[in-house]
């Protein structure tokens, strides 16, 4: 199923410097399918189910840092989701544990950081962030992996 993510913003880098009003991204399975605003896309992929999002849609980070405490290595890594983050480095990733509780949640562990960026038929990995910077909504591998209520 085509599901279409839309914000107020879509940014396809976090530097970019011509964001797209009422921006979207349709997702096809663990891919980006297109890009555009609501409205093209909405036309271009009718009855696809459309979630709606305030704040600024834009790709997930890497968390470059140690991850945050919690009881369980499966815990850890879905505080690191919830801070929009579908990527962490391997020097914080060193226990099997946590290698395994990030391969089952789709997290990737890199050597070191990278860029991230939106684009077509990449890895469907978005974020989206309210005006103070908190995370609203993190899709990992084309699923919703963390929503704020």
């Amino acid at each position: 199923m085509l599901t279409i993510h839309a914000a107020d913003e879509l940014r396809y880098t976090w530097d970019d410097p011509e964001p797209v009003k009422d921006g979207a991204v349709a997702v096809q399975g663990v891919r980006v399918a297109a890009t555009g605003s609501l409205t093209e896309l909405q036309e271009r992929f009718p009855g696809a189910r459309v979630r709606r999002w305030p704040g600024v849609l834009g790709p997930a980070r890497v968390h470059e840092g140690p991850l945050p405490d919690a009881p369980t290595p499966r815990e850890r890594i879905h505080a690191v989701l919830k801070l929009g983050a579908v990527a962490v480095l391997e020097e914080y990733a060193g226990t099997p544990e946590l290698r395994a509780a990030a391969e089952r949640n789709d997290v990737v562990v890199l050597s070191r950081g990278r860029r991230t960026a939106i684009v077509d038929v990449g890895r469907a990995d978005l974020a989206v962030f309210d005006g103070e910077g908190a995370c609203i909504a993190t899709v990992c591998a084309g699923r919703l992996v963390h929503r704020r209520r």
